[in-house]
């Protein structure tokens, strides 16, 4: 994949190799060494010159999805994509362009749709937000619906991997994924300034072109962006492609799987030194094959208005006020290969969100907050499997910290109201499905207690234990019908409780210069897990008219005991500092999942894997290779299947030409 950036002159070209046989020994014991170099790095490599500790100093990202007081050591694990590491992993999904960091996995359904997995947690667990507000779009209902935000625009994303309740809502159980940009400027601008992106290349021979302008006078400022991308049919090792049970002529081509998109957004915000108001419009039309249904296009587009501002006081009580409010419509259509619209789904939701942080009190600061989202759902076709629904939640939020000695503790807590409708079947419907209109209420409530420890010498050590609940989602409560995309028949509860865990988790932390070590183990313990699981019957659904009908496997949402636990390692060390720099990197991660009722592994769990990274650097040039490796997953249920292990190798360069204040990335 090729990628030019002119107004900068940054330029970049990344290779990837298609999987290789696996090599586990070489992959793993290599990780571990290069983890081992990181922890036990030589005194010579950890010093420092007063002059690159200032540097580093100044450049330190601070995670602002984890911690609202703008704290970059937070209890959290946290990951940051931006720069030159954000252009080079920059994919067509967001899942694909966070697939591989520490944690992260992603629900791929061929080259158009891809939704983050956090430690094994996908759908309804993970928060997608934009600029910290709320997303609107139905990526989380199946795998084949794709996010709808596009990953070339975005300035910078951050992850937060576990539970992140407290602040985002039960939704958050897994993680947060966070998409900044600059659509509503947060600081003055004067003059032009911007930045571009054309890309070429991979196995869809994508096309794709991004421009980005800033600019403003006085007190104003003001964003412009526009995006396009074009793919064809994805290439693939020579395969047989089967329909309903035929098989079809041997291809290199997964069939149905190009796609077409275009976005743009306009934004303007006034900025004082106190703060800034601001508001932003963005437009966003998907045009793309699903691999599992070879002649179904879906015909998705997404507007989205939002307001944004913020108001700093030097003295009293309050010293900010955050504020945030978001409008969306989403609509997608599954067109057949007649031409016919066969299911349309559409969504409109608005939230807002309030934070605002007081003045320190007896050393405690903290930040107090509200949130509310309202969410209306349709899905209208033959292949409509949920009803029209509508979702309302409120919720109060707090997280205070107390600074003593070299410990830093914090505590929240969050207490929500939630409200699922649903309209039922349509009046005079021939075969009813989902029975008469009615709703459920839930409370869910959520607590969290942390430290944080610095022990010298570079070391930190963290731990929080948490409780957290999470209503049940709409289709997760009222699904009954056929899931096309999955061959499977989906069916709700519309009894179901709140889902319950408990976690705890711990964490280590070692950095000198430019040495780095971080490890996390984490244990998650679920009372009650809605699962989606094979009941082991089968349902008889009617065909199309002249078809004969068909057994569908049922699928059941039920609450069942689960566990979940994991580590996460990664380190990187510096070998060689005079004239050109040197790093080693590596990192494993392994989440295990289990159905303690049913006493079999959860599904959809990756496999240990590792990676190995080497880069070297020369002034503003910069070139790596990175080597990762899955093992084969070998825990699955009763119904699932075996996933072989693979490995991949890229191959990745990146330069500045320009003359810059700032070294690339």
């Amino acid at each position: 994949m090729f990628h030019l950036h002119p107004p900068f002159g940054l330029v970049s070209l990344r290779l990837s190799a298609m999987p290789w046989p696996p090599a586990p020994w070489f992959v793993h014991a290599a990780s571990v060494l290069a983890l081992s170099g990181a922890l036990a790095a030589p005194t010579v490599w950890a010093q420092a010159s007063p002059a690159s500790a200032a540097s580093a100093a100044s450049t330190a990202t601070v995670v602002i999805t984890g911690n609202p007081l703008g704290r970059d050591d937070a209890t959290q694990p946290a990951a940051v994509l931006a720069g030159v590491g954000l252009t080079l992993r920059r994919a067509s999904t967001l899942g694909e362009t966070l697939d591989g960091l520490l944690g992260v996995s992603s629900s791929g359904f061929g080259p158009n749709a891809s939704r983050p997995v956090i430690r094994g947690l996908d759908g309804d667990r993970v928060r997608l937000l934009e600029n910290g507000g709320s997303t609107v779009d139905a990526s989380n209902l199946s795998f084949d619906h794709a996010v709808a935000m596009d990953p070339l625009v975005a300035e910078r994303i951050e992850v937060l991997r576990g539970p992140a309740a407290l602040l985002y809502g039960g939704n958050a159980t897994g993680g947060v994924v966070n998409v900044l940009d600059n659509r509503i400027p947060r600081l003055p601008a004067q003059g032009l300034s911007g930045r571009a992106d054309v890309r070429w290349g991979g196995a869809t021979q994508e096309r794709s072109a991004a421009a980005v302008l800033d600019g403003g006078a006085g007190r104003w400022a003001w964003h412009v962006d526009l995006m396009g991308r074009q793919s064809d049919d994805q290439r693939a090792p020579r395969h047989t492609p089967v329909e309903d049970g035929t098989p079809l002529d041997p291809s290199r081509r997964v069939r149905n799987s190009a796609a077409r998109a275009q976005g743009g957004a306009v934004g303007a915000s006034w900025v004082t030194d106190a703060g800034f108001v601001g508001v932003s419009v963005d437009t966003l039309n998907n045009r793309y094959g699903v691999t599992a249904e070879p002649d179904v296009i879906i015909r998705m587009q997404r507007d989205h208005v939002a307001l944004a501002g913020e108001w700093r006081w030097g003295q009293g009580w309050l010293r900010s006020l955050n504020a945030r409010a978001g409008l969306t419509r989403y609509r997608h259509d599954e067109v057949e290969g007649t031409g016919e619209v066969g299911t349309t789904f559409k969504s409109r939701g608005q939230d807002l969100r309030l934070e605002t942080r007081h003045a320190p009190l007896g050393g405690v600061e903290g930040v107090w907050g509200l949130q509310t989202q309202n969410l209306t759902f349709s899905a209208l076709g033959e292949e409509a499997f949920v009803p029209s629904t509508r979702t309302r939640s409120q919720a109060l939020f707090v997280l205070e910290e107390l600074a003593l000695g070299p410990l830093t503790w914090s505590a929240g807590a969050r207490a929500e109201q939630v409200r699922v409708f649903s309209d039922g079947d349509e009046p005079g419907l021939a075969a009813p499905r989902f029975g008469d209109a009615q709703a459920r209420r839930f409370a869910p409530r959520s607590l969290s207690l942390g430290v944080r420890a610095s022990l010298g010498s570079g070391w930190k050590a963290s731990a929080s234990l948490g409780s957290t609940q999470r209503a049940p989602a709409y289709y997760e409560l009222f699904a009954n019908g056929v899931h096309v995309a999955t061959a499977a028949y989906e069916q709700g509860d519309p009894q179901l409780g709140l889902e319950r865990s408990r976690h705890a988790e711990w964490g280590l932390t070692w950095q000198q210069g430019a040495h780095q070590f971080k490890a996390n183990v984490f244990s998650t313990r679920f009372a009650n897990f809605i699962a989606l699981d094979a009941t082991g019957s089968n349902i008889l659904v009617p065909g199309e008219p002249g078809d004969p009908p068909s057994l569908v496997p049922e699928y059941r949402f039920q609450g069942v005991r689960a566990r979940m636990q994991g580590v996460e390692v990664e380190g990187k060390a510096r070998m060689m500092s005079a004239g050109m720099t040197l790093d080693l990197s590596g990192g494993v991660d392994l989440t295990r999942g289990d159905n303690l009722s049913a006493g079999q592994p959860l599904p959809r769990l990756s496999p240990l894997r590792t990676r190995l990274g080497l880069e070297a650097g020369w002034g503003r040039w910069r070139m790596g290779l990175d080597v990762r490796h899955a093992t084969q997953q070998n825990r699955f249920g009763a119904n699932d299947s075996a996933t072989a292990a693979f490995t991949t190798v890229d191959l990745w360069a990146s330069g500045q030409l320009g003359p810059t204040g700032q070294r690339a990335g």
